[in-house]
This record gives C-alpha cells, sequence and structure tokens, in this order.
C-alpha cells in the first residue's frame, strides 16, 4: 500500500511543540496522522489532541484513540472548535502547510503535472471551484497576478496570455490541455520545476491558502494557552514570510503597532529566531523535505 504521506521534520517540531504530557493539542493539518501518532506518543491518557483536515480521505488515517478528536473542516476555523472542545485553551499547535503525497501521488486530484487527469486540485472534494474553472473563467491580468504572487513564475504574463488564448478554441479541463497550452513558454531546461510553480498558484488559488493561513494564525493565537506553543512548517516564501511576520508583528503583513509603553502589540514571541531546516539525512529519505522551515513560538 502506498505511504499516505511521509512527516517532514518529526522529531524537531513535536519536542519543541510538546510540554505538558496531560495537556490539550491540536494538529491542524493530520493528513496521513504522522505528527499526531507523534503527539499521542507524548501525551499522557489525560491528555487530549483535536486535529483538521478538510480531505474526507485523510479520515481513513484516524487513530482509534479516546483521546483523539478529527474535525473535518478547513484548519481557518481553529478557534471556533477549541472553545467547543477545548474553552480553556490549547497547550500547543501544530500545522505542517505541504500538500499530502496521497494528494500529489492520486492522479484523479489533478495535483500534479505527471499524470493525465482532470485539472482539479481540491483538498476538499466537495468545494465548488477547480483549477479548470479558474484557466477557463478568469481574466488574463487575474491568471498573471495568481501566478505571479503564489508561484512566483516567470514570463507569468505570458502564461497566462497562453492559457486564454489556448481557452479560446476550447476550454482547458485535463492536466494535458494546461500542459499543451503552456508548453511555449516552458525553458529548455528544468521544464518540470516550471510547472510545478504553476501547478503550486493554481492549487494555492483553488484552496484559497494564503486567506486560510491569516486565519488559521490568528485563530490559533487565539486559542493558545499562556505559555502555549505554536509549531509552523512552510515549504515556500509566501507561507514563510507570513508566519514570520505574524509571530513578529502580531498580523501577515508585518505592520508593527507599539503600545502606549512603545511595545510592539503581538501576541507571540519566536522561540527559535532562524527557522529549523531538515538535515541531509532526511533530505535524502525524502526529496519533499528540502524546502521546509520550521519555526515555533510561544504565547505571551
Amino acid at each position: 500500500m502506498p505511504v499516505y504521506h511521509k512527516p517532514v521534520l518529526l522529531q524537531e517540531s513535536v519536542s519543541g511543540l510538546v510540554s505538558n504530557p496531560d495537556g490539550h493539542y491540536a494538529d491542524a493539518t493530520f493528513g496521513g496522522g504522522g505528527h499526531s501518532a507523534a503527539i499521542l506518543g507524548m501525551l499522557s491518557p489525560a491528555g487530549r489532541l483535536m486535529a483538521f483536515d478538510r480531505d474526507a480521505d485523510a479520515a481513513a488515517n484516524a487513530p482509534d484513540d479516546p483521546r483523539f478528536i478529527l474535525v473535518h473542516n478547513n484548519f481557518r476555523f481553529i478557534h471556533s472548535y477549541t472553545i467547543l472542545n477545548f474553552p480553556e485553551g490549547l497547550d500547543g499547535i501544530l500545522a505542517d502547510l505541504g500538500v499530502s503525497w496521497h494528494q500529489f501521488d492520486t492522479a484523479e486530484r489533478g495535483f500534479s503535472f505527471r499524470y493525465s487527469a482532470p485539472l482539479d486540485m481540491r483538498m476538499n472534494a466537495q468545494g465548488s471551484r477547480t483549477a479548470a474553472d479558474i484557466v477557463n473563467s478568469y481574466t488574463q491580468d487575474e491568471l498573471e497576478k495568481i501566478l505571479r504572487l503564489y508561484g512566483e513564475v516567470d514570463g507569468a504574463h505570458r502564461v497566462a496570455g497562453l492559457i486564454v488564448s489556448a481557452r479560446a478554441a476550447t476550454p482547458i479541463l485535463t492536466t494535458d490541455d494546461l500542459d499543451n497550452a503552456i508548453a511555449p513558454a516552458l525553458p529548455s531546461f528544468a521544464q518540470h520545476k516550471y510547472l510545478a510553480k504553476v501547478y503550486q498558484a493554481l492549487r494555492m488559488e483553488v484552496n484559497d491558502e494564503m486567506r486560510s493561513l491569516e486565519k488559521f494564525l490568528e485563530g490559533a493565537a487565539a486559542s493558545l494557552k499562556k505559555g502555549g506553543r505554536l509549531a509552523v512548517i512552510t515549504y515556500h516564501s509566501l507561507e514563510d514570510r507570513m508566519v514570520k511576520n505574524f509571530i513578529k508583528a502580531g498580523n501577515v503583513e508585518g505592520k508593527e503597532e507599539k503600545d502606549v509603553y512603545g511595545s510592539i502589540s503581538t501576541p507571540l514571541k519566536a522561540v527559535n529566531r532562524k527557522p529549523i531546516l531538515p538535515d541531509e539525512q532526511e533530505i535524502s529519505e525524502n526529496t519533499r523535505a528540502r524546502s521546509a522551515k520550521l519555526r515555533i513560538a510561544e504565547k505571551i
């Protein structure tokens, strides 16, 4: 059976998160359950863990453990579920923002250019908007904006124009359709890396990932007890910048607002000033970990 997902920076994230074996914790991105299993392994019978995943496929990985609750919803709603289940607050929250191996490797989900499949990319299969909807309905300017912002795609203007020209002849409905539409813009080298950026941009737009991350960070800060910890693993510069800014300034823009005493008004303080990175051994065993960065913060 294929591995659903291999957790990244497992020991580093969990050891930096769990300080109270009797405490209440949240795994905001359950996926294959690797981080959750490690957290549960550090908790006593009195401890509790609440996990989130909007992908219904993840439910098959839920452990049969009375200390565990799985919420089938977007992690942006973490504060509402914390109030409902743990009104006294949480001792720690972990989020691994990467896409699961299962999502990438299930061809019909349309997350990867490696497979011929419908252009879908929904993390929640019940969501109303697919990648096909975006490439066939967004204006050229809108497509260029998301390609540039979310994928940092070189030549985003040209790629957007190629998509608009191609769909005028016939709708772009599959990964093959998209790959063929933008083929003239692909560099002669590193084509896969270029395609990965395009697919990343579309996936982030389909799933409203940046807005969800912003709401999650706000909700996580509100859900933590004083001294509780937030551990977030990111995989690209836009995510990491948002997390870094929120820890530093209390907002994803990094705008430092000071109180009457001249102190920056932020609910968190950084535990590690620089991000924790995977070592060479982990990268050799899991190449998808190579861009991961872990930041840990504590509720003030």
